[in-house]
């Protein structure tokens, strides 16, 4: 797949995220890469997510360095790079904000993949303890905690998916709402019923 290509591919899956609510107009970020290179295209900082253009988008190297583009990147940059240069099976990372999950790690509620679906895709699910946003700290976290996991979700800020592209690092962050889902509705019945 050409650069042109992975760039309008990651517009439209932010698109999507956006209209299914997993990101705000400026929150979340998403980035991909040709498989096997130290490049990696990632969303900007500070731009509406909902709308973005393929000349919107940065290329950066695994080392920090930014190669191309007019906007500055998301400030979530360094734990992507990490997660490229820990998981070389990974070449896309989305980073999300979905509601019931974060809700429900913030109650307490361990999400476990408990369907057919949640367990294939999700395998398991990492909680990553609160570090500040765009830090090396959380980049570190991040890295130490990817190991053989699709999903991580960071206390009190969101989930991070990977995938082998971008498609699959989406279905990931679906899934893992859709698990949350299932753990809410189980909650909420077990408490009626109790």
């Amino acid at each position: 797949m050409q650069c042109c290509d992975l760039r309008l591919e990651l517009t439209k899956v932010m698109r999507i995220l956006y209209e299914r609510k997993y990101i705000s107009s400026l929150s979340g970020n998403a980035s991909v890469r040709e498989p096997g290179s130290s490049e990696f295209w990632i969303t900007p900082s500070g731009v509406f997510k909902g709308a973005l253009k393929p000349s919107d988008i940065i290329k950066m190297s695994v080392d920090g360095r930014v190669l191309e583009g007019r906007l500055k990147p998301s400030s979530e940059w360094r734990f992507h790079a990490a997660i490229y240069r820990k998981r070389k099976d990974v070449n896309a990372v989305i980073h999300a904000h979905n509601p019931i999950t974060v809700a429900l790690t913030m109650a307490g509620v361990a999400i476990d993949p408990v369907t057919a679906e949640g367990i294939l895709f999700l395998r398991k699910v990492k909680v990553i303890p609160y570090a500040p946003p765009g830090s090396e700290e959380l980049a570190k976290k991040v890295a130490e905690g990817i190991g053989d996991c699709n999903a991580l979700i960071l206390e009190k800020h969101g989930v991070v998916a990977v995938g082998r592209n971008l498609t699959e690092a989406e279905a990931i962050i679906e899934t893992l709402e859709d698990e949350a889902l299932v753990h809410f509705i189980i909650h909420v019945f077990h408490a009626l019923h109790s």
